[in-house]
């Protein structure tokens, strides 16, 4: 049963939506599934149930997840300050492709801790297990139209931002969440999974080499840098080292794990923050990252940051070791 103070919100949110007849959704940059699966979704459950609204979901795509979507191309120019929706991200700094958008309003939908986006409408649950366990909750208790396809972009990035519901933030919510979604939508989730799990063999390999080669601290912290050349000897995209950062999960020499690499064409390093115990986030924070006190990252152009902040993780690691031994 829905509590009266999330009615009361859900129906703000619904509020704000129908108010606007232009509406732009953003999500972070660099973004997972979830953060794709919950924009795409959110945006085409609007279009469904408001045909006459413009309603874009903007950002840099990700060819690995087109299967999510397609995302839009907008002159933002021609909108008359539109609403923004922003989702799965808690500060403006991380916010993708807005820079020139002139907007009216913000609806804020986030399972991060709140940093400096405060929405007009704000939802900001990081108990919540994903953006798209929200979104999920949101459309199945307003006027909102789900369809079959809707149903499949939220339960995959459910999945994925819970890792198959393994991870601290599943509830006994995230259960009853997907428990409803399936029920009311009969999706077959099953063969959904090739999606988020196949790979090829040059995949499977450089996941050896990742094993082969992570540092790995006498704090129980590991450190890999990917460079480019290596990325060319495996044949892979930058984008494939963040997504096997959740493998390393129930490596039992590992309480904290970071993995960067530098992506040549925006001239940046990207660092994935994993943890089974220090909280990382407020670590990150204070090199421009952020995220989950468990799930975390960081961009910065200088590889001392990087160095730095494998640093400040490894000491944060000897502390949450001796505290545990106390």
């Amino acid at each position: 049963m829905v509590s009266i103070i999330k009615r009361e919100l859900y129906k703000k949110i619904f509020k704000i939506i129908k108010d606007y007849d232009e509406i732009i959704l953003a999500r972070h940059i660099g973004p997972d599934p979830d953060a794709i699966a919950s924009q795409i979704a959110l945006r085409d459950s609007i279009r469904l149930t408001f045909p006459e609204k413009k309603v874009y979901a903007v950002g840099a795509g990700v060819s690995k997840f087109k299967y999510l979507g397609n995302l839009d191309k907008i002159d933002y120019s021609t909108l008359e300050k539109p609403l923004l929706i922003v989702l799965d991200v808690p500060n403006f700094i991380r916010i993708d492709s807005i820079e020139e958008l002139e907007y009216n309003a913000i609806l804020k939908i986030d399972h991060h801790p709140a940093e400096d986006i405060v929405g007009d409408v704000d939802w900001t649950d990081e108990k919540m297990s994903s953006t798209c366990e929200m979104i999920a909750n949101l459309i199945m208790n307003t006027k909102l139209v789900l369809d079959q396809k809707i149903a499949e972009n939220l339960y995959l990035g459910m999945v994925f931002d819970s890792d198959r519901f393994l991870l601290q933030n599943t509830s006994l919510n995230t259960f009853k969440t997907v428990y409803d979604l399936l029920n009311i939508s009969k999706i077959d989730f099953v063969p959904l999974y090739n999606h988020l799990y196949e790979r090829n063999l040059v995949e499977e390999k450089f996941r050896a080499y990742l094993i082969n080669n992570i540092k790995i601290s006498e704090n129980n912290f590991g450190f890999i840098y990917v460079n480019d050349e290596t990325l060319k000897q495996f044949n892979v995209e930058s984008t494939i080292v963040s997504n096997q950062v959740n493998d390393f999960y129930f490596i039992k020499e590992l309480i904290c794990w970071m993995f960067v690499v530098y992506d040549e064409r925006n001239e940046i390093y990207k660092a994935n923050i994993r943890s089974r115990g220090p909280v990382i986030n407020e670590v990150a924070a204070k090199y421009n990252g952020g995220g989950h006190k468990f799930a975390s990252g960081c961009r910065t152009k200088e590889y001392k940051d990087i160095e730095a902040l494998a640093n400040d993780l490894d000491i944060a690691c000897k502390e949450y070791i001796t505290k545990e031994n106390n």
